[in-house]
């Protein structure tokens, strides 16, 4: 697979492959390397190897062929090969990760954001990348118990709390043209002198630029960082709709092709669940494990 990965690499690059390494990170099975290439140079490869990993490849392509701007590694290539579609970027390895977070880099994300949300991008609409918004909190609704099971609230607290946090997340407008990533975490940024830096875009679309925003602070905080509110304050209805999507999620069974992302899922949900509560000013959290709930 390596050779027809490096004869593509050759056809694209002017250079042959000379090594690869793979790469760390990710939670599909695509695959991810970074190939030294006879001319010196570094770069990241990702090669989807099944449908759904061609499919999220191609769309990150039209996005990086769409957007213009430092928050973007610069795209070297594509191609489609034998074993499945190249997706050929600059090389990022040796820039700064986080956590820890600092306000500088924090503030970092933050323009980033800001970059990419000014920009006019021809990206699809939410509906048509992620479907119907109703998958959160009305989600739990119709089959509260894995929720429950994970603990962190009862079932008398949640019968009291579901109508204000489903009315509440319904307020989110999810229309919109402005573009946004909506994968924003640690794992998917790099920081250098420029900025921060985007990567993994396949569930880029049109929507909400405060989604975008409200949908990274949960893991922000789980990771040492700000609490979400003091980012985005009076933004209750984020916080329903962020905090709905993980309760959704969270305590369902493992994802066969990405079997860790239920942790980090809970992970969120805690601070994405403190961050509700404390907006809309509903009762503390009385489940079993509720200390766990960043309330």
């Amino acid at each position: 697979m390596r050779r027809r990965v490096g004869r593509h690499l050759n056809q694209l690059l002017g250079s042959p492959a000379v090594s690869f390494r793979a790469a760390s990170g990710g939670y599909t099975p695509a695959a991810r390397w970074i190939v030294e290439l006879a001319d010196g140079r570094s770069v990241f490869v990702k090669m989807g190897t099944n449908d759904d990993t061609a499919a999220w490849l191609r769309d990150e392509r039209f996005v990086y062929e769409t957007l213009h701007g430092r928050f973007l590694p610069q795209l070297l290539g594509f191609a489609e090969g034998e074993d499945g579609p190249l997706l050929v970027l600059e090389d990022l390895s040796r820039a700064a990760r986080p956590p820890p977070w600092t306000p500088a880099s924090v503030d970092a994300v933050l323009r980033a954001l800001s970059d990419l949300h000014a920009q006019d991008a021809p990206l699809r609409p939410y509906a048509n990348v992620h479907g119907s918004q109703s998958q959160g909190w009305r989600a739990v609704a119709r089959d509260p118990q894995p929720l429950l099971a994970l603990g962190l609230v009862s079932k008398d607290w949640l019968d009291s709390s579901l109508p204000i946090l489903v009315a509440e997340e319904d307020r989110l407008e999810m229309r919109g043209t402005v573009p946004v990533h909506l994968d924003v975490r640690s794992d998917n940024l790099f920081l250098r002198r420029s900025g921060a830096v985007l990567v993994d875009w396949n569930h880029a679309c049109l929507s909400n630029p405060l989604l975008d925003v409200g949908f990274w602070l949960p893991s922000l905080r789980a990771e040492g960082g700000p609490r979400p509110d003091e980012i985005l304050g009076h933004a209750s209805n984020v916080a329903a709709w962020v905090s709905g999507f993980f309760a959704a999620r969270a305590g369902l069974p493992p994802v066969a092709q990405a079997p860790f992302v239920r942790q980090v899922q809970r992970e969120q949900l805690r601070p994405a669940l403190g961050w509700a509560i404390r907006a809309l000013e509903l009762p503390p959290p009385d489940g079993k494990l509720r200390g766990k709930v960043d309330s």
